[in-house]
């Protein structure tokens, strides 16, 4: 990719970025209920990795 990147892709690569974290901490006691213990991970619908899948941006 080239070292100066269109302010239109840079921002949808921005997005893409953001979709990958993890969901907040405090969604799991909001679904499960106090006592469970998992991984935030888990709720994170779109889970990319730049090496594993590119995106078409």
């Amino acid at each position: 990719m080239a070292t100066f990147k269109h302010p239109n892709r840079k921002q949808k690569l921005a997005k893409k970025g953001r979709q990958t974290r993890w969901a907040p901490f405090w969604t799991v006691p909001k679904i499960y209920g106090p006592g469970r213990r998992i991984h935030p991970g888990r709720h994170t619908v779109r889970k990319r990795s730049w090496r594993r899948t590119k995106t078409k941006a």
